[in-house]
């Protein structure tokens, strides 16, 4: 009678993933006590992966005081396996807050921070214009493979389209983002030939769903995200997980026959795949909902998960101490004014944020007659209370400069009049004028009038004052027109430090001010909802 072989134990292996932390270092302590007791589960069993799918860097005074240098160590410390670039990694620009001037190195923050990874970062699809080809950064790759538990995992770095569309243009001279799809596809057909028995799409493209409790059901999942359109085009079974981020949404789903994870933004929650490989056969996934680090509102203390109790790492904790003491004194310096109920922002229509700092903006610059902001740069309302510089941080997250510029009239109004008539990015914010927009058959024009309702003449200069985002062509708000010689940076003054000032002069703001945000007098005036079309 023959002998039965024992068969080869079936492997498990967690994938646990984060994405857009944005600098939220205070969250890491009570993630890597989730990471230990994940590790620590699947060490009798299989392995465990940690992974980012990118926009870790910036975002918070405690990383951004030494351009992310904080994360990077914590990230290290931590054990991630892997990140992927997104389009926030390059909010730097060169190192030690210098403005971008012939042969200075634009991308010395990120540079110096993939160097110090001790970790592969990852982008496919990120290349030098001048050669077609990956930059030749040290620690910079496309996909690395890797060996966890005797098992081979390929993983494959991406980055949003949109990159060269919302990055700071000066920021990203000389570099293109190319269509991911192909590149990814062939990228992991290579990594099947060499012997990658898992393949994981490490991605900063993101999707949106509202529902978690059945993985196989989409219909909670807003449809046409690039995140999806990517799923769909990648061949069977060429990959079997997708992570994402980018949007601050989540997903925990199957698409097109793969699973496809999110989780959300700023260290609130992790996405996690467990993937069952036997020693033959295919390999299965099982995809769990978004895991929130805090059960519940208010301190984290006392969370458990997976049959264990989870505590901050003592350890990380005091890794992060020194570069939050840092940052504290600046968080919590007042401004010196007193905000009456919450100033609230709006990506995509008016909103009395925008409309509060392009008026501060525009007192910074008296020798301006129109300032513009973008909505995109807004990342939190304003507070009622006292003001502290933390707060004003939060909402203007972003070190862009002083700018100011001149165009005509004309100029203006066809910049406004495509930015109306477009809706792919955050909608402008203005002080100075009025702007009236209205269709004539089917042209959308800009009448602007000023303070006394005097319409400005078309070849009128008009000097305006905004963000060197915005200037030096972000949005592509000012696509077409050449800039150069009728633009001034000021190189010493950021955006949010003008606001501070502006702000220090009142004795206290009011939401909803009349003043600057009234239905009545909107400031701009559309016949229909952004974007405008006219028949």
């Amino acid at each position: 009678m023959p002998v039965l072989q024992p068969q080869p134990p079936t492997k498990v292996l967690s994938l646990i993933a984060t994405t857009d932390l944005h600098g939220h270092i205070e969250m890491l302590p009570l993630l890597a006590g989730y990471v230990g007791h994940i590790r620590r589960l699947r060490q009798a069993d299989g392995g465990m992966l940690l992974l980012d799918a990118g926009d870790y860097l910036q975002g918070t005074l405690d990383s951004n005081q030494e351009e992310g240098r904080v994360v990077v160590a914590a990230y290290r410390k931590m054990g991630y396996d892997a990140v992927a670039l997104g389009n926030h990694e390059f909010d730097f620009g060169p190192s030690g807050d210098t403005a971008p001037a012939p042969h200075v190195d634009l991308f010395g923050a990120l540079r110096a921070r993939v160097e110090e990874a001790g970790h592969p970062v990852l982008s496919i699809n990120l290349l030098d214009t001048r050669t077609q080809q990956r930059p030749t950064w040290r620690g910079l790759g496309d996909s690395v493979l890797l060996e966890v538990a005797g098992i081979r995992v390929g993983l494959i770095g991406a980055l949003t389209e949109e990159t060269p569309k919302i990055v700071m243009p000066a920021y990203f001279e000389g570099l293109a983002v190319a269509p991911v799809a192909p590149l990814l596809a062939a990228r992991a057909a290579k990594l099947r030939a060499a012997g990658a028995r898992v393949v994981v799409a490490l991605t900063h493209l993101g999707a949106e769903c509202a529902r978690f409790d059945d993985p196989n059901d989409t219909s909670s999942c807003k449809s046409g995200s690039e995140l999806e359109r990517l799923v769909q085009s990648l061949p069977p079974e060429s990959v079997d997980v997708v992570f994402g981020g980018h949007t601050h949404q989540a997903v925990a789903h199957r698409m097109h026959g793969v699973a496809v994870a999110q989780a959300y933004a700023y260290g609130r929650a992790f996405s996690r795949v467990d993937i069952r490989i036997p020693a033959e056969g295919a390999v299965q996934t099982v995809v769990h909902a978004p895991r929130d680090l805090c059960e519940k509102p208010g301190p984290c203390d006392g969370a458990t998960y997976a049959g264990g109790r989870i505590t901050p790492d003592l350890a990380l904790a005091r890794l992060i101490a020194p570069a939050q003491q840092r940052a504290a004194a600046r968080r919590d310096a007042a401004v010196g004014v007193e905000v009456e109920g919450t100033v609230r922002r709006s990506f995509d229509r008016p909103s009395d944020l925008g409309n509060l700092l392009a008026d501060l903006l525009l007192e910074h610059a008296p020798d301006a007659q129109v300032a513009l902001m973008n909505g995109g740069g807004l990342r939190a309302d304003l507070p009622p209370g006292p003001l502290s510089y933390g707060a004003l941080f939060e909402t203007m997250p972003f070190d862009n400069r002083v700018t100011r510029l001149t165009l005509s009239a004309e100029e203006l109004s066809m910049v406004l009049a495509r930015h109306l008539g477009s809706g792919a990015h955050g909608i402008l914010s203005i002080a100075g004028v009025r702007a009236l927009a209205r269709c004539e058959g089917s042209r959308l024009r800009v009448a602007l009038r000023d303070a006394k309702g005097r319409t400005l003449p078309a070849r009128a200069p008009v000097v305006i004052v905004t963000s060197d985002y915005l200037a030096t062509g972000g949005d592509e708000l000012f696509l077409g027109l050449e800039l150069a010689t009728r633009m001034q940076i000021d190189t010493e003054t950021l955006l949010r430090d003008a606001f501070a000032a502006s702000l220090k002069k009142r004795a206290r703001v009011r939401a909803e001010d009349p003043a600057r945000w009234s239905t009545d007098r909107p400031r701009l005036v559309l016949p229909s909802a952004r974007p405008v079309h006219c028949p």
